[in-house]
């Protein structure tokens, strides 16, 4: 590959969680395209041409011209609109139509990479008309590609990857988000600190501390009196971060000492994905 280095990691991960996917839905016969996913809203046909969408739109495709019906429940913001579009267009493709169509797509991203030439800080299109570096377009595919692999190993009872390179990538997505849930959503108490310690495949132990103006920052090292712990597993952490599930549905999986008050006002809004 002649990828930039600093996008070499988050290449890497897309194509790890991008080949599971298609190795995923590759057998699957037509009645399991519809199978609900924990992604609210999509079923497994949905996730996958997200995928397709999302990659297409890399490659500077451009978008359908569709109008979306107005009976999506899930559709509350001009954010999940636009994402919606590239979903509900397919949603009558047979499931050779939208494996194959996976295939090529996946076929003209891999050789986009093979031959990336651009800098990480070259402006790209992001959703909603927006602009993005190349660095953080590639950072976001890797995380979300991740994630929807997740979702389907949910939806078809394959379990695995939990701890592949596209995991490592969601763990600092998701460590990056902690500051302004704690400090700013769940309106954590100035002076204060929060520790998230996470098990499993995926481990580590970060303090969320807000200082004397209300402001949070996030480092690995211990706090000696946080204001609250939690302590879970990696998968139930990414799923509550990336809004798989609710707090109460996985309750006995989250352990939380101290401030009980602060503890459920975190995990309400812990999911940071739109």
């Amino acid at each position: 590959m002649t990828v930039h280095p600093s996008l070499q990691n988050y290449a890497d991960a897309w194509t790890h969680a991008v080949e599971a996917i298609a190795e995923l839905v590759q057998p699957l016969v037509e009645g399991e395209w519809n199978r609900a996913t924990p992604c609210p809203g999509w079923s497994v046909r949905d996730i996958v041409s997200h995928v397709i969408g999302m990659e297409c739109e890399m490659l500077g495709d451009p978008r359908p011209i569709h109008s979306l019906p107005r009976d999506l429940y899930h559709v509350q913001s001009e954010f999940a609109r636009y994402m919606e579009m590239q979903v509900d267009v397919r949603r009558h493709h047979t499931a050779p139509e939208m494996t194959s169509e996976l295939e090529y797509v996946l076929i003209r991203r891999a050789r986009q990479l093979r031959n990336e030439s651009r800098t990480p800080d070259t402006a790209v299109r992001a959703p909603l008309g927006t602009e993005q570096t190349l660095e953080v377009a590639y950072r976001k595919r890797a995380f979300d590609t991740w994630v929807h692999e997740q979702d389907l190993r949910v939806a078809l009872n394959a379990p695995g990857n939990l701890d592949s390179p596209g995991a490592y990538v969601a763990r600092d997505f998701l460590i990056e988000a902690l500051p302004k849930v704690v400090a700013k959503d769940a309106g954590a108490p100035a002076q204060s600190a929060v520790v998230f310690d996470v098990s499993g495949p995926v481990e580590f132990l970060r303090t969320v501390r807000v200082d004397a103006e209300g402001r949070g920052t996030v480092d690995g090292s211990p706090s000696l009196g946080p204001l609250v712990t939690l302590a879970t597993d990696w998968e139930t952490f990414y799923r509550l971060a990336c809004g798989r599930v609710r707090p109460a549905a996985v309750a006995d999986r989250v352990k939380a000492d101290g401030d009980t008050e602060l503890a459920e006002a975190i995990l309400r809004v812990l999911a940071v994905t739109p």
